[in-house]
């Protein structure tokens, strides 16, 4: 298990839980991830462009948009970044809302929202 940050186990029926976060590393589902990653309940989608807060693009947020989640939570790597808000103007029109927060802050938000049963998908930031 993870030393930074481990959280409590979820009925595996309920979608893709995060088990545990340090920096650099993500625990889902048992399968531990090393960079970064667009997840939701249904899916894990390994690969995720941005590096850093500051590699975030509009590019980066089309597979979230397709989606199609309610809320959309950024984690932006070991503390909190605001991005440039226009960047978020994509998901703003579809009426989706933006959390942005550390990484550790969106993988507890993140589960909270899932397993409410919410639309959430979250783009997560390992560096």
């Amino acid at each position: 298990m993870l030393a930074d940050m481990n959280f409590a186990e979820a009925d595996p029926g309920e979608g893709h839980f995060i088990q545990g976060y340090e920096r650099g590393r993500i625990l889902i589902d048992g399968r531990g991830y090393g960079e970064s990653l667009i997840l939701s309940p249904a899916r894990v989608i390994p690969g995720w462009g941005p590096v850093s807060a500051a590699d975030l693009r509009e590019e980066y947020l089309v597979p979230l948009i397709a989606l199609e989640p309610q809320l959309v939570v950024i984690g932006t790597g070991e503390r909190q970044v605001f991005p440039d808000p226009r960047l978020w103007s994509a998901l703003w029109e579809r009426g989706v809302g933006v959390e942005i927060m550390s990484t550790g802050a969106a993988c507890r938000t993140y589960n909270i929202l899932m397993s409410d049963g919410r639309r959430v998908a979250a783009g997560l930031i390992l560096g």
